[in-house]
């Protein structure tokens, strides 16, 4: 039996990758093949062997470095037939880009950065400790393969390593169509009751955690240009979420902003909204898209998430992430509710190929050809 060891770091309930990590494990148990996780902690459970690897942590170098080096030792000592690294560990041989470049994200963020602020970016040692593994993975010989979930993210790794293409699989993460679906929208009157939200509103859902790289002020800034009965839903957290309340105050939107923090109960969320809405300034292709549109969702993104490139031309609009006057203009066409029915049901359509068993299929086609003698 074919024996596949995954590595990423740890788990958050409200984190995409971690998500997709669950999701591949549940659709690769049923492929035959004996799985083992490697990681510092993971909550639930599955038919997959959970391997502990949690060294001490002094500081946030440390805890990259740290664990790269433990997890690699264990991968040397057993007899693995594939590793595949959602961590930027140089020296695997397959590594999911899930997470994006990292110099392309500080790129981005230096743009509009405070000349203090883009030196102390430039001088951090922690970014130039992840820009290091980042550069020594991509070009480390024994890199046989990476998975992209974007095309954007395959570019990027082009552009900056100049990885050869043959090497790039670009695998769009899998959805359950089944739990994300439109038949949600049954609960939208209940739901919008218990949670306070006007059933007349035109209400837009906003899912992300880290709400400076998902662009939430930009966000802010724009509903303030909306008319009134345009109300967000904020599921997620930060650790300055504070401070976004505090603006939506000094923006006069706070009775129009509902925070929600982390919630368990995304499908029904989504069957309570209208739209959706990420602006992020950089995200590879974020799974809240996916479950957005599966649930038949028009989408609002930006050009620099990778799931833009399944909404142009009939599933929702694109704006440059920065641009307020653009962001508001596309928002105001998804007021149209006869535009959003049609966006939505594109948008379910488009998704509706990516499976869970679809991504388990790509995935086994790439294990098997890198496993061939």
């Amino acid at each position: 039996m074919t024996h596949i060891a995954l590595i990423r770091q740890q788990y958050r309930p409200d984190g995409g990758a971690e998500r997709f990590v669950s999701r591949a494990l549940s659709a690769l148990a049923g492929q035959g093949v004996e799985l083992s996780l490697i990681t510092r902690h993971w909550q639930g459970d599955g038919p997959f062997k959970v391997i502990t690897c949690n060294p001490a942590i002094f500081g946030r170098i440390s805890r990259e470095r740290g664990f790269a080096e433990a997890a690699s030792t264990i991968c040397n000592e057993q007899a693995f037939d594939l590793v595949q690294s959602h961590e930027r560990i140089p020296g695997c041989s397959l590594y999911r880009a899930g997470d994006g470049v990292h110099r392309h994200w500080l790129n981005l963020r230096r743009e509009t950065m405070t000349p203090w602020a883009r030196w102390w970016q430039e001088h951090s040692r922690y970014h130039k400790y992840v820009l290091q593994a980042e550069q020594a993975m991509f070009t480390d010989p024994r890199l046989r393969a990476v998975i992209c979930n974007s095309l954007m993210v395959k570019r990027e790794i082009i552009k900056y390593f100049q990885v050869s293409p043959e090497k790039l699989h670009v695998i769009y993460s899998g959805v359950d169509t089944e739990l994300f679906h439109p038949r949600q929208k049954a609960q939208r009157s209940i739901l919008r009751e218990q949670l306070a939200i006007p059933q007349a509103a035109h209400l837009f859902l906003f899912v992300g955690s880290g709400f400076e790289r998902k662009n939430l002020a930009t966000t802010l800034k724009a509903l303030a240009q909306l008319p009134l009965d345009v109300h967000l839903a904020i599921v997620g957290r930060d650790s300055h979420g504070s401070r976004y309340e505090q603006l939506a105050r000094r923006l006069d939107v706070h009775h129009r902003c509902h925070f929600f923090g982390v919630r368990q109960d995304l499908p029904a969320l989504y069957g309570m909204a209208d739209a959706f809405v990420l602006p992020t300034l950089y995200d590879p292709f974020p799974n809240v898209i996916l479950e957005a549109m599966a649930s038949g969702l028009p989408i609002l993104t930006s050009e620099t998430c990778g799931g833009a490139e399944l909404i142009r031309n009939g599933a929702g609009l694109v704006s440059p992430a920065r641009d307020l006057t653009s962001l508001v203009a596309n928002w105001r066409q998804l007021c149209d509710p006869s535009l959003r029915q049609i966006w939505g049901q594109e948008a379910r359509r488009r998704v509706e190929p990516l499976t869970l068993s679809a991504m388990s299929d790509r995935l086994m086609q790439l294990y098997n050809q890198l496993l061939l003698p």
